[in-house]
């Protein structure tokens, strides 16, 4: 059955940021998640504590954390590797941390540079020491509907990282369509096989739009009953897995989409398209949303 209210989860200023060429200032990023929180988004991620060498673009992420200004009934989560990211996490006042592995090894290896195990390991002292600390954690998992090494990623692989994220204290798992390859039959074969391990109340989906599947995959994920979308406004970031294709679903597209079938986020879209707008402007680019493309020309939206 399809969810009365969905909860969008903003990743903008930090999965589509992290893949831009450029390093925007802090100010513009607080700027973006201020506007972000004002639009309605209940869930803004908001940075990273990874290595600046690998993430440049997320080095500034203390002082964004210091400067925006935080909403009582927002959250945001920032993405954490290991103990190291988690203490600078802690220090920076946040109440939600991000932890992420993936459904495929070689992936695995290829991006966080150890085993799909080792990453899980890692995270155990993590996430037993946000536990302590009142900190929520999200899980991610990478390419489970394909690899760009391996190819098909099998449904059985991604719902046991799903029961190991969830067993080591993750309030949700997040499932990433990272190189967009997925379809909606594919989709709800894969979630049938992860919501046998993990109550569906605790998914979440995350699609890329390389081949334009992004809406039609969330859609047939609200079929399934998913009630948790990530998205991006202004279609920020990309597919580093496969050069000059489109990345992330734009969030003003999926809240058009989710207005349209009448259920309820909370979110203004007005105001984030507008976000969307001022983050394109920064970028010196226009928005990869076609939501915000049509309203900038003045076509007449259904709603």
């Amino acid at each position: 059955m399809i969810p009365r209210a969905v909860k969008m989860v903003e990743v903008g200023p930090r999965d589509g940021l992290q893949n831009e060429a450029c390093t925007l200032a802090a100010g513009i990023k607080v700027e973006l998640i201020n506007r972000l929180s004002d639009s309605g988004m209940p869930v803004i991620e908001s940075g990273a504590f990874v290595s600046p060498k690998w993430v440049p673009q997320m080095a500034d992420t203390a002082q964004v954390m210091a400067r925006i200004a935080r909403k009582a009934n927002v959250s945001y989560p920032v993405l954490v590797p290991n103990m190291k990211g988690f203490e600078a996490a802690r220090a920076a006042g946040a109440t939600e941390i991000a932890i992420f592995t993936a459904a495929s090894e070689t992936f695995a290896q290829k991006n966080i540079n150890c085993s799909i195990d080792v990453s899980l390991s890692r995270y155990a002292p993590v996430c037993a020491a946000a536990a302590q600390a009142g900190i929520k954690v999200r899980g991610y998992i990478s390419c489970v509907l394909g690899c760009p090494y391996e190819g098909e990623v099998a449904p059985a692989r991604v719902a046991e990282v799903g029961y190991n994220l969830l067993q080591l204290g993750a309030y949700e798992v997040s499932l990433g369509d990272t190189i967009g390859v997925g379809t909606p039959t594919k989709t709800q074969t894969m979630l049938d096989a992860v919501s046998s391990r993990v109550p569906m109340e605790k998914l979440a989906v995350h699609f890329h739009d390389t081949y334009g599947q992004a809406l039609a995959n969330i859609l047939a994920s609200l079929e399934r009953g998913v009630a948790v979308v990530d998205s991006s406004v202004a279609g920020l970031g990309g597919c580093p897995y496969a050069p000059g294709a489109a990345g992330n679903v734009a969030s003003e597209d999926v809240l058009y989409m989710l207005n349209g079938m009448n259920i309820a986020t909370g979110v203004d879209l007005s105001k984030l398209v507008a976000a969307g707008r001022f983050i394109a402007g920064a970028l010196h680019r226009i928005p990869n949303s076609k939501v915000n493309i049509a309203l900038s020309r003045r076509i007449p939206a259904s709603n």
